[in-house]
């Protein structure tokens, strides 16, 4: 059971509970039947999931063909997924709840700033809604039942968007502030 679960994506222990639990108990096992085509069992007890992803390449033997399948993110994907990773830190370090949750509202107005100025901007939320809906269905953002437009920010998002990216981000971010100071005074 649980090599299927993780064949489908994530397992998430509070949502999975068995699953995580087979996960547990057959660890070895299920880790030797990755690792035979490739795959790396990546499990996170402190955040609480476990997930595939690609073994690093050997320079001393073959490479298999790659299983798990490497997708480049549109832009304004990956910046609402840095913006999300940023905002889960800080969230973390002021601890209190135990689930970061965001509205749509909060999407929009972190996304906008980052749009291109336009005049409609009707059509500039409707961009925003789909760029929602691309990362909700990626599996880095989960609907909250009985709550309209309102998302549970998955703590998966750690693993794919590291410390490194943050800070990279935050330079460029940085460095544009400054950029934009210079031509204002200009």
């Amino acid at each position: 059971m649980a090599i299927i679960r993780l064949m489908n994506g994530v397992v998430y222990q509070e949502l999975d509970e068995d699953a995580w639990q087979a996960l547990h108990r057959h660890t070895a096992a299920v880790k030797d039947h990755f690792a035979g085509i490739g795959v790396e069992v990546v499990i996170d007890d402190a955040e609480g999931y476990a997930y595939l992803r690609a073994q690093p390449e050997s320079e001393t033997e073959r490479p298999l063909p790659r299983l798990v399948a490497r997708r480049a993110l549109p832009y304004h994907d990956s910046l609402l997924l840095v913006l999300l990773r940023k905002r889960l830190l800080e969230f973390e370090t002021t601890g209190g709840e135990t689930k970061l949750v965001v509205t749509r509202e909060e999407l929009i107005s972190m996304l906008q700033i980052f749009l291109a100025d336009t005049q409609d901007e009707a059509r500039a939320v409707d961009r925003i809604d789909t760029i929602i809906r691309r990362v909700t269905e990626m599996g880095f953002l989960r609907p909250l039942r009985g709550e309209e437009n309102t998302w549970e920010v998955m703590r998966i998002l750690k693993a794919y968007v590291d410390a490194q990216t943050l800070a990279d981000f935050e330079a460029k971010l940085a460095e544009y502030a400054a950029a934009a100071g210079r031509f204002d005074h200009a």
